[in-house]
């Protein structure tokens, strides 16, 4: 699943706004901010906040109750926001290994330049001899890519990978072919294929690959699995208070 937030202006507010209370289990939550600020809090005791350029790994694994708000000076002081939200799916032998965070900030994250004004920003996997920080439990790239109008810049993604172009917004031409506006998604190929990006106009851009785990998913809400029978056993623990609450 992603989840974008797109451009939105929110006004000062003496209450803070967001995504209140609520459980998660069997997979990652990869939280991309790009303007605002988000604070965070879960039910072990972890807090901490990003901010534009910040990125947020959250691995629920065995289960963790968090709530996402706008940060305080944001909602004291207003302004734009824009996030994306990705969830990544864990491997059944990793679906209950303890939560926790990766807070990765923005100048913790590599920049490689793909051509005159066109670069990515490393999140996970490896481009260009640059590694992004985030830790991973199966192979996967996700790499935050700007261009300017008129830019032209080229990478090549792993042979075997489920790979995808999202575009967030702009105007832009992968392959030959042109998407256009909010919210677009291109899926590619799997044989490790270069990808060529041409901008119309500037280009927020997510490009997304990772190995195939290969095993059945169940889902439902907030919990992502293998089976109908690990679905009920993560709602009756969260209705039971086994995930804990946020303090």
């Amino acid at each position: 699943m992603l989840d974008y937030a797109g451009p939105a202006r929110f006004e000062p507010s003496g209450r803070p706004r967001g995504v209140e209370e609520h459980p998660h289990r069997g997979f990652e939550t990869v939280s991309i901010a790009y303007a605002g600020s988000v604070d965070h809090r879960d039910s072990a005791g972890n807090s901490g906040a990003i901010h534009a350029g910040d990125v947020q790994w959250m691995t629920a694994g065995s289960g963790v109750v968090h709530e996402e708000m706008h940060g305080k000076d944001f909602t004291a002081e207003g302004g734009d926001f824009e996030m994306v939200q990705l969830w990544v799916n864990l491997p059944a032998a990793y679906k209950n290994v303890k939560p926790h965070y990766q807070t990765l900030l923005s100048a913790e994250i590599p920049r490689v330049e793909l051509g005159t004004g066109v670069y990515a920003r490393v999140i996970a996997g490896e481009l260009g001899g640059r590694r992004g920080p985030a830790k991973t439990f199966t192979p996967i790239n996700v790499l935050d890519v700007r261009l300017q109008a008129g830019a032209d810049g080229s990478l090549k993604l792993p042979a075997g990978h489920h790979a995808a172009i999202v575009l967030l917004r702009g105007d832009l031409v992968v392959n030959g072919k042109r998407i256009q506006g909010e919210a677009q998604l291109a899926a590619l190929s799997g044989d490790g294929e270069g990808v060529h990006l041409t901008a119309n106009e500037p280009s927020l851009v997510l490009v997304l690959s990772g190995e195939p785990i290969n095993e059945p998913v169940v889902s439902y809400g907030p919990f992502v699995m293998n089976t109908e029978a690990e679905i009920q056993q993560a709602i009756e623990d969260y209705k039971a208070g086994r995930m804990g609450r946020v303090a």
